[in-house]
């Protein structure tokens, strides 16, 4: 086990408190699922059963159910003999995962209805990005930008597409860690970003799906052309 990937398993405690009293499988899916989308649990490390039920003072039973339900979602992936596994993604998933962002995000915003758009958590987001950006913790410049696009998800007002898009977003993740230079990569989307908040806050939401459905693509194709050829799992 890498020392970031050991890092992240020991940080697991500072989460116990969010289980509540009634530790159930989902609310362990759900701190994994984040800890995978802020970039703190890595494409292919091994997750530690011993280590998680300890950290978040949960059964084996309760975590294995957690693990199918993230294997699920395709975060994770069983091997036979060898454990759990936070999945590596193939091109083919980039390519798959980006066409569902343009469902949602850009839905999103073509059925907003009349202004002023509530972009407060976007605009939020955005600025945090900015911050992280002017510090150089470009980690969290790339979990503020997931926030920023699950904001966007967000001004549909639906529970459920809120609920898909942290699944999409999440899995998303696990390919940004092919950049190897996260501030060339990240820098020029806070422009971006910023742009959208301010097309939204003058009400003009046709135009911000256009620069969504650009920025989109033009991250894609990034990702793509850097992505190394690797089968799926």
């Amino acid at each position: 086990m890498t020392t970031d990937a050991a890092l992240a398993l020991s940080e697991l405690a500072d989460d116990r408190t969010l289980l509540g009293r009634t530790s159930t499988a989902e609310r362990v899916a759900s701190v994994l699922r984040e800890r995978i989308a802020r970039g703190a649990l890595r494409p292919g490390v091994r997750l530690s059963e011993e280590r998680i039920c300890g950290a978040l003072g949960v059964s084996r039973n309760t975590l294995r159910e957690a693990f199918r339900l993230l294997t699920h979602e395709r975060l994770l992936v069983h091997r036979l003999n060898k454990g759990t596994f936070v999945r590596v993604l193939s091109a083919a998933d980039i390519v798959d995962i980006y066409r569902t962002r343009r469902l949602i995000e850009c839905a999103a915003l073509r059925e907003l209805g009349s202004p002023p758009y509530r972009v407060h958590e976007a605009e939020a987001a955005v600025s945090a990005g900015e911050k992280a950006a002017a510090e150089g913790r470009w980690r969290d410049c790339s979990t503020a930008n997931i926030h920023f696009h699950q904001a966007l998800a967000g001004l549909a007002g639906s529970a459920r597409t809120d609920d898909l898009m942290r699944g999409v977003l999440a899995e998303l993740r696990l390919a940004f860690h092919i950049m190897d230079d996260p501030r060339r990569f990240y820098e020029p989307y806070l422009t971006r970003n910023r742009e959208i908040v301010r097309t939204l806050e003058a009400g003009d939401a046709p135009e911000a799906e256009r620069l969504l459905g650009f920025y989109l693509e033009d991250s894609r194709r990034q990702l793509i052309e850097a992505y190394p050829e690797q089968p799926a799992e």
